[in-house]
């Protein structure tokens, strides 16, 4: 085990994950709000939108006047999800985000298919077409991921020897185009992780690739969200994504109740109460967190919100 991080980054996705997943619709006013009320927080990096097909995700049909109309904050990264060429070029048009290239491999062809309608070859081409997209608009490519790495609900576990086959795929497309991956997210998209196989796969990655930085998306769809965050922050893992209030969840994971991914507030809770940094004002993501939750106008699952943090308790005299 390594020793815990002294500071942890946390990518913000509550509002591209959770505006996908909601059934009803979410006025892109309030969709506003949140991000603005997010950005206030001390966190560094917020998702703000995703650029797909509306027919496919409904939720995300005004992504364009979102990220046209939200109060950029300074020193906070607004970031957006597309999947192909076109959605990158919406990004890179909107002139309002932080855009960074990414390479992402998914472990199992059959969610593959459902969510991109691409098998393994398919999305290898894929990639290196974006990469020569994102070369010709001087875009940095230094990150990777790869979606369903601990495993699948229509192809079971994910063998760590595919992984770690993933990982060479996406380290010769880097070589092939002369960039270098710095970050590797592994995305444990529908929920299959415990903290065993969390270790365990962290632990053959970092014995194979030690330079890389780590780090991971976990769905809490089984309730294993903040343990599989803790058993990889054991292992050393300092970058998280996280979604604030727990909102969304994965629309093509065939999940009846399918979660978003682990509970900012919760997460950041928890890291606090260990002494790691975080950057983030927990009171203000607090009211971030009770702020989603009436927006989309049902209870959402993080924890945090309800039973509140500890200090003011600590202060009351005993």
């Amino acid at each position: 085990m390594s020793d815990l991080p002294k500071s942890v980054e946390i990518n913000e996705e509550g509002p591209r994950e959770g505006f996908q997943f909601e059934k009803g619709t979410i006025p892109t006013a309030r969709k506003i709000e949140l991000i603005d009320a997010l950005s206030l927080t001390g966190l560094k990096q917020i998702q703000v939108a995703s650029f797909v097909n509306p027919k496919n995700v409904p939720g995300w049909a005004d992504a364009d006047e979102v990220v046209a109309r939200f109060a950029r904050k300074p020193g906070v990264r607004y970031t957006a999800l597309w999947l192909n060429s076109k959605g990158f070029e919406r990004a890179l048009a909107a002139g309002r985000l932080d855009v960074q290239g990414s390479i992402s491999l998914t472990a199992s062809e059959t969610f593959l298919k459902r969510n991109q309608n691409r098998d393994f070859a398919q999305n290898l081409q894929a990639q290196r077409e974006i990469i020569a997209l994102y070369k010709r608009h001087g875009v940095t490519v230094e990150r990777a991921s790869i979606m369903a790495a601990f495993g699948c609900n229509f192809e079971g576990d994910v063998p760590i020897q595919k992984v770690l086959g993933l990982i060479d795929d996406i380290l010769e497309l880097a070589r092939e185009n002369e960039l270098a991956i710095k970050t590797l997210s592994l995305a444990d998209t529908m929920a299959w992780a415990t903290p065993l196989t969390i270790k365990r796969m962290l632990g053959a990655v970092r014995e194979r690739h030690s330079s890389l930085r780590l780090g991971l998306h976990l769905h809490d769809t089984r309730g294993m969200g903040i343990a599989n965050a803790l058993a990889g922050l054991e292992m050393g893992v300092d970058l998280f994504d996280a979604a604030v209030a727990g909102l969304g969840g994965c629309p093509f994971a065939a999940h009846k109740g399918a979660a978003g991914n682990v509970c900012t507030e919760d997460l950041v809770f928890m890291l606090h109460e260990m002494g790691v940094e975080t950057g983030v004002d927990l009171p203000k993501l607090i009211d971030a967190a009770e702020l989603a939750e009436e927006i989309v106008g049902h209870p959402l699952p993080g924890s945090i919100k309800v039973g509140g943090p500890l200090d003011r308790l600590r202060a009351r005299p005993h």
